[in-house]
């Protein structure tokens, strides 16, 4: 079994970190338990499970024919390539927050596809449905993941392309997520080459994909690119949270959140980082929106 320790730019909460990859809480391909956090995943040379450990360093184990390949990505995996140096808010409110979430990174995964598949799920829908959909296509088209902590691998690009829309009906994907899914599968090899183009190419290739959007590719950006000011635009609650945060507004637009961002620039995806850390929510007005099937779209 290979392993990799490695001393982080700055000090990383792991699960934080290794959550933030994931479709929500149910995914089957995180873990955190007392023996550490892992994470199932499918590198270059096939698939991988790393666990991750922290004492004064981290260390990170991998098992499955990706396994050193895997390896080569946990510095980033974990947030542990991260460096903070230049973010100095002076805003109170973000003082406050990082005071309270100092160990909070931006990731660099390098999972490109797998990041993209997980947010398309999450696109136009609830955060339950989201988390639902994804974990079933999972479970559905990823199989088993190597290693002694049972986990279930990212779906499988080739699968997925393979897939037709109507396949993804079950898993509560209606037809449009359902091809834009099918889509960035079917050029898993250019999404992937994405990770080691520069940030402004990277983006390019990415929402060259029909239906990948500026709300997918901020998150593939926090996620996999390592983008500390990737900003998701177009999301339904973010813009909320920026402003009564930062502002005290219960309400708020794109607009309004970008300006209200703007004087942390580059490091505005690291303030939407810990106020999702910190879990801030706008107060809410009106009935829940209802989990919805596909009869009912």
């Amino acid at each position: 079994m290979p392993s990799r320790t490695f001393s982080p730019f700055a000090p990383v909460d792991l699960a934080i970190a290794i959550g933030g990859l994931s479709a929500g809480g149910n995914d089957p391909s995180i873990a955190v338990d007392a023996d550490g956090v892992w994470l199932a995943t499918r590198s270059p040379d096939g698939p991988a499970t790393l666990r991750f450990t922290q004492g004064n360093d981290i260390t990170a184990e991998a098992w499955g024919p990706g396994a050193d390949a895997a390896l080569d990505r946990a510095p980033g995996i974990c947030g542990a390539g991260d460096d903070p140096a230049g973010f100095a808010p002076e805003h109170p409110v973000v003082r406050r927050l990082l005071r309270r979430f100092p160990r909070v990174r931006i990731t660099r995964s390098g999972a490109v596809v797998e990041t993209l598949l997980r947010m398309i799920v999450g696109q136009r829908v609830t955060g339950t449905e989201a988390r639902m959909g994804y974990a079933r296509m999972a479970r559905a088209l990823g199989g088993p993941a190597p290693g002694p902590r049972p986990l279930t691998l990212p779906p499988d690009p080739e699968r997925v392309a393979a897939s037709g829309y109507a396949a993804f009906h079950p898993w509560g994907i209606e037809r449009g997520r359902a091809e834009t899914l099918i889509r960035a599968a079917s050029r898993a090899k250019r999404m992937e080459e994405a990770a080691a183009m520069p940030l402004a190419e990277a983006y390019a290739r990415i929402t060259a994909v029909r239906g990948v959007g500026p709300w997918t590719a901020a998150k593939v950006g926090l996620v996999a690119f390592g983008d500390p000011d990737a900003v998701p635009v177009g999301d339904f609650h973010l813009p909320n949270t920026v402003a009564y945060a930062l502002a005290g507004e219960e309400r708020a637009d794109d607009a309004r959140m970008l300006d209200l961002l703007e004087e942390f620039r580059p490091h505005r995806g690291r303030v939407v980082q810990l106020l999702n850390a910190a879990h801030v929510v706008a107060p809410k007005y009106g009935p829940r929106p209802p989990i919805r099937t596909l009869e009912d779209r």
